[in-house]
């Protein structure tokens, strides 16, 4: 699962910078104008530090790089500030837009000493030297404007914190949340390839055993009995090599291809007697599918452990839903009790999971040398398992 960035884009970043560099030279230009105003001419001097001072910050604002080069772009603009502000007044208002730029640049522990600089000479240098009847209002101005700075940086700061805190928590989640989807997807998969791998290959190289164990027993009397049955066992090899390449592939059953849900069933156990009831219509792929592993992970028990002589497989066709049974005359057990050895009950268990997964039923009727009854129903507008991707 990829997780969607949910940090700020930088784009409101760089619109705040814009908006402290304007208010920069909005303000350095406004105490231009105030010097002009109050004293005409501005003298050769006073003009080449404003222009150092614009020159200063536009190169900064413009080259200099995030870490040390913005710091020593800092302290150049401190310094002409402190020059420009001694000489006169008017500038010490620049201290305003240098604020915001100290904040900007400086962690902060160190932006704070640096804004009390600022301040200090902006509230009381600059402006008590300046008058020879001291007003503290110009002194009180820059001071409220530097708290009130600090105090609102550090809220941000928080804010940006705790902000950060829960993207960070949100994304931490959103990781765990795809790795334990990954690994329910990996388990799904896992139970649906040895449900695979059970009704097919399994069923299919139980047969192969089966029939060659015949060919041994009859060669010597019924050679033409035993060479079928090593025919059978051929042809059931080719079956199972299409299976195997199927699960490498991730194909349709072969079982299916070109076929209709009768005729492959009728192909795995050619000795069953299938009955159809009702009319056969074609059902949605998956569906059939599943019917199909059904079948066959029944017939294999039949073939394994039942040992019966006849099989009757009975496919009914109703107008909501479609019913297999399968019906054998062999041996039986007791369904309540637990299958002996580690490996065995799972075709019963994978027949009732694959039914359910369909949103249908699975009965197993049997009793000790009574045969058995395997009965599936399902809905035909069901679209049987999702494949795991």
């Amino acid at each position: 699962m990829s997780v969607i960035s949910l940090r700020r884009p930088a784009i409101f970043e760089m619109n705040f910078e814009r908006l402290v560099h304007l208010g920069f030279f909005a303000t350095l230009a406004a105490s231009i104008a105030r010097v002009t105003a109050m004293n005409g001419a501005i003298p050769a001097y006073k003009a080449a530090l404003v222009v150092l001072f614009a020159v200063v910050y536009l190169m900064g604002m413009l080259w200099a790089k995030p870490g040390w080069q913005r710091w020593v772009w800092l302290g150049a603009l401190v310094a002409n500030f402190t020059a420009l502000s001694t000489d006169t007044a008017c500038f010490s208002w620049c201290a305003v837009p240098l604020f915001f730029v100290a904040w900007n640049v400086l962690p902060m522990k160190y932006a704070i000493p640096v804004v009390a600089y600022l301040t200090l000479v902006a509230a009381v240098v600059s402006e008590i030297n300046a008058r020879s009847n001291w007003d503290p209002s110009p002194a009180l101005a820059p001071v409220a404007i530097a708290v009130m700075s600090m105090f609102n940086y550090r809220r941000l700061d928080r804010e940006n914190a705790r902000r950060q805190q829960l993207i960070d928590d949100l994304i931490r989640a959103q990781d765990a949340l795809a790795e334990s989807e990954r690994a329910a997807g990996m388990l799904q998969e896992r139970v649906r390839l040895s449900r695979e791998i059970h009704d097919t290959l399994a069923q299919g190289l139980s047969s192969m055993h089966m029939l060659l164990s015949a060919a041994d027993q009859e060669w010597a009397d019924s050679p033409e009995k035993a060479r079928a049955h090593v025919r059978q066992a051929a042809a059931a090899a080719r079956e199972n090599l299409a299976e195997a390449r199927r699960f490498v592939h991730d194909l349709t059953p072969p079982a299916l291809d070109g076929r209709s849900l009768p005729d492959a069933i009728r192909k795995i156990h050619p000795q069953a007697k299938l009955r159809i009831e009702g009319t056969p219509n074609p059902l949605d792929p998956a569906t059939e599918t599943e019917l199909l592993r059904i079948a066959q992970g029944a017939l294999a028990n039949t073939v394994e452990h039942a040992h019966a002589t006849t099989v009757v497989i009975t496919l009914t066709y109703l107008p909501d839903t479609v019913t297999l049974d399968i019906c054998d005359n062999g041996i039986g057990f007791d369904p309540t009790r637990p299958r002996p050895g580690r490996n065995r009950g799972y075709g019963l268990r994978a027949i009732h999971e694959r039914a359910k997964a369909m949103g249908g039923t699975a009965t197993v009727d049997s009793a000790p040398g009574e045969g058995t009854v395997v009965a599936v129903c399902v809905p035909i507008k069901a679209r049987g398992m999702a494949a795991v991707v």
